[in-house]
């Protein structure tokens, strides 16, 4: 790893009541590029046998590294042009025309209704296509297939390739080079859903709806849509508004066909939901309705792994008639975020069931219980913890990135370890609403520390937000919330000591300490040795945070 063999002068600074107390100064040397370890790159851990693909796709516009443009995800003359999309579909044969599909959008919650819907189809013995993103590990993971929901292999995906280079070369000639990354992959993911003969499609929009790549999806093969949540994120993409997320989330409505809304929503976002299905005489499903409820019984940990029970109950007369009643579900998949994911997916599921799909209570059950989702939530086993040096640590890793998502994983935190002592690693991407994020984090139980870090964002430093921004977020966070911190300037790889900050140990003890770490890994380490100069007795909880890539660089460290 090269040195940047920059060094800085950093203060180090103790609030208290708004009034500093003491003000030193130390120079540190950084000399690590913050996030981009070796590893941790878009392709470095990928096979071999995707070479050729990876190496394609590198070379087309990537929304996911660069961000989106202003207006990107509007039905408007600023929109993606799904005409492009159209074309490029009818001239792999329209791939897409030769399954049914359930197509899901939604700020929030989007990934975990996909699986578990897709989980419970497979219960019930359908071969089931899945598409969403982005990955943890591998590309692969935005494609699964089968019975057992696998992600298709490197092979299969390779050949594909190759077999419609040809095609997608004239269709990129064709459009000028504007078809993006994300594109090229949707239509391959269809395109082997088509070879596969799948029974149904669980297919996750990237952005917003309308104009997003996935809704070349017409009525005559939508089996249903989902929108699971509206709520602030990408705004600038999306029109501004939450009206305007709204309306463009509603575009994979088609006609005649319905649609599940998860929620809950506002009520003029609802309304705006609604009207839209109207226009499109599509039959609506309210998962949120106050008659259908996933009601929370415990919380428990069985041969190491945690699982919330619940019951899920569903009484819908409206627009269509569905009813089921299930007692002690079990779900991996923790917090009340997920109790309405499960929710919305269920009612989604009895929708296909409306429609003649054989899909038992007991598929249902079945598949909610065998859904869990890699960082979503997670907590790390020992061995893993392990992995980088902790020990006596709970772990816990969650790609919460909006205020709803920090909302939601407070109440974990809060329903898992009640009297954990608490610490925050957290690393974000520049699109992210920053200090809606902090507040609301901050709002629930205090933290003992905030470690703030940087990662890269699909293997780029583009959408990266420096981490002496986010201290600045976090700083000003804590002032709104009369929250006493001891700032800290430390950004190094020797092992963190509080003494080199100047600062007392009893200072550290009883104030939030919000500081720098040069990785994840490094993060990690300082978040726990704050937490140890607490009561010994007192069980202690890092939470890695701030996106799913964070997550994948910290569950990387922690392979074992």
């Amino acid at each position: 790893m090269r040195s940047f063999g920059v060094f800085r002068r950093y203060r180090t600074l103790i609030r208290s009541n708004n009034r500093t107390l003491i003000s030193s100064s130390t120079i540190i040397g950084f000399n690590k590029l913050v996030g981009l370890e070796k590893g941790f790159c878009s392709y470095e851990n990928e096979d071999p046998k995707l070479k050729d693909l990876l190496d394609y796709l590198e070379n087309l516009k990537n929304y996911e590294k660069s961000g989106v443009p202003k207006g990107a995800g509007t039905n408007s003359q600023d929109g993606f042009d799904l005409g492009r999309m159209n074309r490029l579909m009818q001239q792999l044969g329209n791939p897409h025309k030769k399954f049914k599909a359930v197509h899901i959008a939604g700020t929030k919650g989007k990934g975990s209704t996909a699986a578990f819907l897709s989980n419970i189809l497979r219960q019930q013995g359908y071969t089931v296509g899945c598409y969403t993103s982005p990955h943890l590990w591998s590309i692969r993971e935005r494609i699964s297939l089968g019975r057992k929901g696998d992600p298709v292999s490197s092979e299969a995906l390779s050949c594909l390739f190759h077999q419609v280079k040809n095609i997608i070369d004239k269709a990129i000639e064709m459009e000028n080079g504007s078809l993006s990354h994300f594109e090229v992959l949707t239509a391959l993911a269809y395109t082997i859903f088509a070879q596969e003969n799948v029974d149904i499609a669980v297919i996750e929009a990237g952005l917003g709806g309308a104009r997003d790549a996935t809704n070349v999806i017409s009525s005559s093969e939508l089996a249903a849509s989902v929108i699971t949540t509206i709520g602030e994120e990408h705004l600038d993409a999306l029109g501004g508004s939450l009206e305007s997320i709204a309306m463009a989330k509603s575009g994979i409505i088609k006609h005649g066909r319905p649609v599940v809304l998860g929620g809950p929503f506002k009520p003029h976002i609802e309304r705006i939901l609604r009207d839209k299905a109207s226009t499109m005489s599509s039959p609506v499903v309210l998962a949120s309705d106050p008659r259908n409820r996933s009601t929370f019984k415990g919380f428990m940990v069985n041969n190491g792994k945690c699982f919330q029970s619940c019951d899920i109950l569903i009484q819908v007369e409206e627009d269509l008639q569905m009813f089921i009643d299930l007692h002690d579900v079990n779900l991996l998949m923790l917090g009340n975020h997920q109790l309405q994911n499960a929710l919305t997916a269920t009612c989604a599921s009895l929708c296909l069931r409306d429609q003649g799909w054989r899909v038992s209570d007991e598929s249902i059950r079945s598949g909610l219980e065998h859904t869990y989702l890699l960082g979503r939530s997670q907590y790390l086993t020992s061995e893993e913890s392990a992995g980088v040096g902790l020990t006596g640590v709970q772990i816990l890793v969650d790609g919460a990135h909006t205020k709803e998502s920090a909302n939601s994983l407070s109440d974990t935190v809060q329903l898992t370890h009640p009297d954990a002592a608490l610490a925050f690693v957290v690393a974000m991407a520049t699109d992210k609403d920053h200090i809606a994020f902090a507040r609301q984090l901050l709002s629930g139980r205090q933290p003992k520390a905030v470690i703030l870090t940087e990662v890269g964002i699909a293997g780029d430093r583009a959408r990266m937000t420096p981490a002496t921004l986010l201290k600045d977020v976090w700083l000003q966070a804590a002032l709104e919330l009369g929250i006493d911190v001891t700032d800290i300037w430390m950004e190094t790889d020797e092992k963190f000591q509080v003494e080199q900050s100047g600062c007392s140990p009893e200072k550290v003890k009883t104030t939030t300490t919000i500081t720098i770490g040069a990785s994840v890994e490094e993060s990690m380490k300082i978040a726990d040795h704050i937490l140890r100069l607490g009561k010994v007795d007192r069980p202690r909880l890092v939470v890695v945070t701030g996106s799913l890539h964070i997550v994948s660089h910290a569950l990387a460290s922690c392979r074992v």
